[in-house]
């Protein structure tokens, strides 16, 4: 139970409908009383949080005017709806939220009847809205359907194909754009800078100035000069700002309207909610609201660690080690210097990717293309046709969005694209949506396409040394998210063959073909079995395509039980590669594959997650025994 004395209004509130009675004093302090449980809580436990300070009297509003959950909220990803999820019978269990168990960071239907969409990709509110308002007018229902969508998320096509479509179709739909000029990183939404950048232009303002100045001493009649001005300026920002843009769209335009008053919000949606046809509602905010160091810091605290509540200062880790991010950032940076053809792309993600590093040393080479991952792949292979060299760096489970893009554009035209997969594997706390668990099966099925994976920080930088030599075509390179292992790194870089593994330990009883962060996991499991009398010959196979089927023949003629290890969907993945290659060969030993299930695996930490589908050391070593005491025969094995 909340302390009633700190929050007031929230202690009282269970649900939306007990927030619909309350007088406009009331919901003011409702919103306080959310920012502050809001702050008190993600500082303890980290999770996606500036978002979520900005869309506090956003969603006060819309669930106080709106009759949910008959009338249904579509919210765009999760980053905002915190504060959605605190009104919504959840506030109690806020302080498990992204934990092993816990609430969802995400919106997830199945959690609550208030989600009605879930969501962890960005640009897909306004397509899903749709549907539902299609689905009630044939239904002939008279529920109400909302979209709420940040700017950073209209950088995505998907979000105008939906509008251009509402446009068509005609249901009645309202589009609330929650703007706050910023996705994750400022956002490189270009309509949204337009009029900005043209009302704080010298000239503009040295002209208004003047004509304010001079009709200043004209009286009476200066002051109705003053008024046309004002109504004329106000008509210009009618025009170009992005309410024409929507009109055209078959929007009707409503905005901008301050985001953090609760009543003028109430009174807006109060107004529109009946109208017939698709509705856009433009409510400015501020990522951060509330809160002084997430105001000053909108990037740093969209997603944060745990934090010290009274100076926003990051509790440090114990451990110093650079990540996987960073240390491909910085490999980057000293390729470049060396070769001005290169080029970072990145869809929104320059900090999270480490590409920024790249922006700082030498921006010229570094382009942010937004929420537009489609685009990113084609915009690569445009650049790759004329000779430049694109490292296209994207999160694995967001590069699943440029799919299409990575068969016909660039791998059909063997294209010379290096795709960098920041956080493949487990993510650990975003959970299924943002678990990068399908990157080896997506791009081992593509004709042409070179996939490696490193062992350690040392193999990353030569891996991306090599990808960038390489000239045959598309080449991609997928790594987990988190620490490395601080390994020394040399001076330097190494041209790796490409196809070739490595072989880290000889033994006789059975063959552990790792890949990628498993086979660090492996070499543990492989001391574990040791003491247990089983002797485990250990292979980085580097490559996921293609195989070494030089080391495949040798293993396959010297061991009679083989195990594959992936941190990737064990369906298509790399076990299977060597499966179909044992096949092909009519080998008969027996094989076992490790790796993540044929299921969406929840979110957790890392640790956690590994443990529980046995893929961390512990459970390698255990189904590797059950394995090995298992009769031969030609199996084909998953446990």
């Amino acid at each position: 139970m909340l302390d009633a004395d700190k929050y007031p209004v929230l202690s009282k509130v269970e649900l939306p409908e007990d927030i619909r009675n309350l007088d406009t004093l009331q919901l003011k302090q409702l919103c306080t009383d959310i920012r502050e449980y809001l702050i008190d809580t993600i500082s303890e436990t980290g999770g996606h949080f500036g978002g979520g300070l900005g869309t506090v009297e956003l969603t006060v509003a819309l669930h106080k005017v709106f009759n949910t959950p008959y009338d249904q909220i579509v919210w765009d990803t999760g980053h905002q709806a915190y504060p959605h999820k605190i009104l919504t019978g959840r506030k109690d269990k806020l302080s498990s939220i992204r934990k092993l168990n816990g609430i969802s960071g995400f919106l997830k239907r199945s959690e609550n009847e208030y989600d009605t969409f879930g969501a962890g990709h960005a640009s897909t509110s306004i397509s899903a809205a749709l549907g539902m308002a299609v689905a009630r007018d044939i239904k002939k229902e008279p529920r109400k359907i909302v979209a709420i969508i940040g700017d950073g998320a209209m950088t995505g096509g998907m979000a105008y194909e939906a509008m251009n479509n509402s446009g068509i179709i005609k249901s009645n739909l309202i589009v609330v754009l929650n703007d706050n000029n910023m996705s994750i990183g400022p956002n490189v939404w270009q309509i949204s800078n337009y009029f900005t950048e043209m009302i704080a232009h010298p000239d503009y303002n040295k002209l208004k100035g003047q004509v304010w100045d001079l009709t200043g001493k004209l009286d009476h009649f200066g002051d109705r000069i003053r008024k046309v001005a004002g109504r004329i300026e106000h008509g210009i920002k009618a025009v170009i700002t992005p309410g024409i843009l929507f009109e055209a769209l078959g929007f009707r335009y409503f905005g901008p309207v301050n985001g953090h008053n609760v009543h003028q919000l109430i009174k807006i949606f109060e107004q529109v909610k009946d109208l017939k046809g698709p509705i856009l509602v433009h409510v400015q905010t501020q990522k951060g609201k509330g809160y002084e160091p997430a105001e000053g810091h909108e990037q740093k605290f969209h997603a944060a660690t745990p934090f010290d509540k009274m100076t926003g200062k990051v509790y440090k880790k114990p451990d110093s080690l650079p990540s996987y991010t960073s240390i491909f950032g910085n490999a980057l940076v000293e390729i470049v210097k060396d070769n001005p053809k290169i080029i970072g792309i990145t869809s929104a993600m320059g900090d999270g990717t480490g590409l920024d590093i790249l922006q700082k040393a030498f921006p010229q080479n570094y382009f942010d293309v937004g929420i537009a991952e489609e685009h990113a792949v084609t915009f690569a292979a445009g650049m790759a046709t004329q000779g430049i060299i694109p490292v296209v760096a994207i999160y694995s489970t967001f590069l699943q969005r440029g799919f299409d893009q990575i068969i016909h554009d660039v791998a059909l035209q063997k294209l010379h694209v290096v795709l960098v997969l920041d956080r493949a594997g487990l993510v650990g706390a975003d959970g299924p949506t943002h678990h990068g668990a399908f990157d080896l099966s997506y791009l081992r099925m593509i004709p042409g396409m070179v996939i490696m994976a490193p062992k350690d920080e040392a193999e990353l930088r030569n891996m991306l040394y090599t990808a960038i030599q390489y000239k045959e075509g598309p080449i991609a390179i997928r790594y987990p998210r988190g620490s490395a292992f601080g390994v020394p790194i040399k001076e330097g870089f190494e041209l790796l063959e490409i196809g070739k593994a490595e072989q880290l330990t000889d033994g006789g009883n059975v063959a552990l073909l790792a890949i990628g962060s498993m086979v660090n996991y492996a070499l543990k499991a492989a001391e574990r079995l040791r003491t247990d009398g089983i002797s485990c010959e250990v292979i980085n196979m580097r490559f996921a395509k293609p195989l070494d089927t030089g080391m495949l023949d040798r293993i396959a003629k010297k061991h009679s039980k083989v195990i594959t290890l992936e941190e990737s969907t064990l369906v298509g993945g790399f076990g299977s590669g060597v499966l179909e290659y044992f096949a092909e060969r009519n080998y008969k030993c027996d094989v076992l594959r490790i790796g993540l299930p044929d299921n969406f695996v929840d979110h957790g930490t890392q640790e956690e997650l590994h443990h529980l589908i046995g893929i961390d050391p512990e459970g390698i070593a255990d189904k590797v025994k059950v394995f090995c005491s298992s009769h031969s025969g030609n199996q084909k094995i998953e446990i």
